[in-house]
């Protein structure tokens, strides 16, 4: 059996050497680029990269009395209806709280009194270097929700305990959505 205990020394540098980038693709939401490379093996290669010009956002609100919001929109990339948090984009230059409040407003309507980061999170690292930040929201007030044209939104408000069932059955499949409502269900359980 090995010995658990041992220190183990890892190195943490670059094993990857970049000889040339080109860019195969850009619009306004994404860059996508081929590196010519050497694998960390000494042999050539090629990697591709998709650089999210957004930072994603993604807010999980609870009220006073337990319930959260998920929003049910179709996610076209996969053919599919989603329930999720309130999710979207930060732009460059902009907080991605100030990003998160202004998400879940347009989305659910809501206004929270009280902000905390929940989690950041590298969404699919070995493609992309999209970063997430997860906020709670709580103390939360009523608006009107103002959803952009390209969203076609459903909220329902559900105990969160619901959610997490949600997520443990399945329902919920978005990765910002099952990491914030599980990261939240730890801390209850505290």
């Amino acid at each position: 059996m090995k010995d658990l205990n041992k220190t183990i020394v890892v190195d943490e540098s670059n094993p990857w050497t970049t000889n040339e980038t080109r860019q195969i693709y850009e619009n306004p939401w994404l860059r996508i680029r081929e590196d010519s490379v050497i694998q960390p093996d000494g042999k050539p290669g090629i990697y591709g990269v998709v650089h999210f010009r957004n930072k994603a956002v993604g807010v999980l609100p609870i009220d006073d009395e337990g319930y959260t919001y998920l929003i049910g929109q179709y996610r076209y990339p996969l053919n599919i209806y989603s329930w999720e948090i309130p999710e979207g984009g930060c732009p460059e230059g902009e907080n991605t709280l100030a990003a998160g409040q202004r998400e879940l407003l347009e989305e659910t309507g809501l206004t929270a009194q009280k902000w905390e980061l929940l989690c950041r999170s590298h969404l699919s690292n070995s493609a992309t270097d999209e970063e997430a930040f997860l906020y709670l929201a709580e103390g939360l007030q009523q608006g009107v929700a103002q959803p952009e044209g390209t969203e076609l939104l459903a909220c329902k408000r559900v105990p969160f305990q619901t959610a997490v069932e949600m997520v443990e059955n399945g329902e919920i499949t978005d990765a910002m959505s099952m990491l914030a409502i599980l990261t939240m269900a730890k801390r209850l359980k505290r």
